[in-house]
């Protein structure tokens, strides 16, 4: 067992990537993610346990301050490394980094299917599970090894219907530049209003995109009807995973069914890329593992899981605490926040 070990902080973009490319790491852990979420309040710090050119782990941490003594530290869909790789040392010097910056709470979110055996190294380590999750903690994942006829097979038959239904009233799809930003983010503003979610600043998006598109990590992708944008969706791949990330539609012209086609644009784009599955980012955890409805999708649950997709259940959020009195402060905060007095 290695009981100590020396983290290596990383500031090159080419480097850290490469590092995440190489061990499958998830999309939020690039540097393209820290680099977004450093726009807006964040502070990120990448760190590796290596032993000369062998990298075991890696892990990008996020630092948030909210109130002078009061820091928070987040690792999202990490951390990441050699199935093989002894992870309780790597957790024990991740606490010592964070604890040393001040923080009085660390959260992880693994890239873990539920039930996998490395949570029992999280609570030996004397991390707790938590309702409060940032990221989805269930999602649809569609293979995308077999060919197109095939991924098309698994696909509810109004699904197949209304992906061609698309293309005979004359949607087309293109791929989005930066001038489209305005028009996603309007798109945006119109499904929040209808489908209550509450939604980032137009800056964001555009730094969304400047971030990893740029990487040539996403494509934003727009529906279109004589040249009117009907819905567009903000697609990454990274690896062999593609994710839908943001997705926007307005209310006119739906029945020429937009979102079928994008997606089905996306999952084309995806199995181009050489990725193997692609994650529709993100259903209720109590969802139902089948819907029988072979109509149109009365939820957003149900419109995913027409794609013929398999759900994944993830092993969820665990907070290690380091300091009580902070913790519980941040708590009873929250709760003020989530009642409208904050």
């Amino acid at each position: 067992m290695i009981s100590d070990i020396t983290l290596q902080t990383i500031s090159d973009a080419a480097h850290w990537d490469a590092a995440c490319l190489a061990h499958d790491a998830h999309v939020l852990q690039t540097f393209g993610w820290g680099e977004l979420k450093q726009r807006f309040g964040w502070r990120a710090e990448r760190v590796l346990w290596r032993d000369g050119e062998t990298i075991h782990a890696g892990a990008q941490l996020l630092y948030r301050s909210l109130a002078p003594g009061f820091t928070i530290a987040y690792l999202p869909r990490g951390p990441f490394g050699k199935p093989a790789a002894p992870l309780a040392p790597f957790l024990a010097a991740l606490i010592q980094r964070v604890r040393a910056r001040g923080a009085f709470l660390l959260k992880l979110e693994p890239d873990w299917a539920q039930n996998d055996a490395r949570v029992e190294i999280l609570r030996a380590a004397r991390a707790a599970p938590t309702n409060e999750t940032i990221q989805p903690p269930a999602t649809i994942q569609l293979d995308l090894t077999a060919d197109l006829d095939a991924i098309l097979a698994r696909m509810k038959s109004k699904w197949r219907y209304n992906i061609r239904l698309a293309e005979k009233k004359e949607i087309s799809v293109r791929v989005g530049t930066r001038a489209d930003v305005p028009n996603f983010y309007e798109l945006l503003r119109v499904t929040g209003a209808r489908d209550h979610f509450a939604v980032h600043g137009l800056d964001y998006y555009h730094a969304a995109f400047n971030a990893l598109v740029a990487r040539d990590y996403a494509r934003l992708l727009i529906a279109e009807y004589e040249t009117q944008p009907l819905a567009m969706l903000f697609v990454t791949a990274f690896g062999a995973q593609a994710i839908y990330l943001y997705g926007a539609s307005g209310n006119a012209e739906r029945q020429r069914m937009p979102n079928h086609a994008l997606h089905w644009a996306a999952i084309q784009w995806a199995k181009a890329r050489g990725c193997a599955n692609y994650d529709l980012w993100g259903i209720p955890a109590n969802s139902a593992a089948h819907a029988d409805s072979e109509n149109l999708p009365t939820s957003l649950y149900q419109f995913k899981q027409g794609f013929g997709g398999t759900i994944v259940r993830y092993t969820g959020a665990w907070d290690f605490v380091f300091s009580a009195p902070k913790a519980r402060l941040y708590q009873f905060a929250r709760k003020l926040r989530a009642q409208g007095f904050g």
